[in-house]
């Protein structure tokens, strides 16, 4: 069955468990900031919480949610609250799951092999094809002789 082609959906701030171990009490806003960059939402009836949501959708795949939600005291940070976050490693993984875990194909073909691809390509009444090519002993100039620039 053929499915129309759905593009990624990645919405939000990614916030790795080493950032939020990061986060210690009494950071200022900007430190908080430069961690764990611009939060994705602010309110003007909560000035003193940002919240970090991320949100990952692929086709094939469950979606990934999480929420990240740093407490300010004035400029002083003074807790945070998340899901359970994954690491860096973690979510670079999580990102790359459309590969196969294959066996690698060899690309390189063994002598036997090539020689049952000559023998099967052959050209009947042909002369065979010398088996390694020999570099040209001189090669003629680029440029004629006398030519001016």
């Amino acid at each position: 069955m053929i499915t129309p082609y759905r593009i990624d959906i990645l919405q939000g701030n990614v916030v790795t468990r080493e950032q939020a171990q990061a986060l210690q009490p009494g950071q200022t806003r900007e430190q908080v900031r430069g961690l764990l960059g611009s939060p994705l939402l602010t309110s003007v009836f909560h000035a003193d919480r940002w919240d970090y949501v991320f949100t990952f959708k692929r086709q094939g795949q469950a979606p990934q949610q999480r929420r990240l939600t740093v407490f300010f005291k004035g400029d002083a940070l003074e807790r945070h609250e998340a899901d359970e976050l994954p690491s860096e490693s973690e979510f670079v993984s999580s990102l790359d799951s459309r590969r196969k875990a294959d066996k690698v194909p060899v690309l390189e073909a063994t002598e036997a092999q090539l020689k049952a691809f000559e023998s099967s390509n052959a050209v009947p009444g042909a002369a065979p094809a010398p088996s390694t090519a020999t570099p040209a002993a001189s090669y003629p100039p680029l440029e004629a002789p006398g030519a001016t620039r």
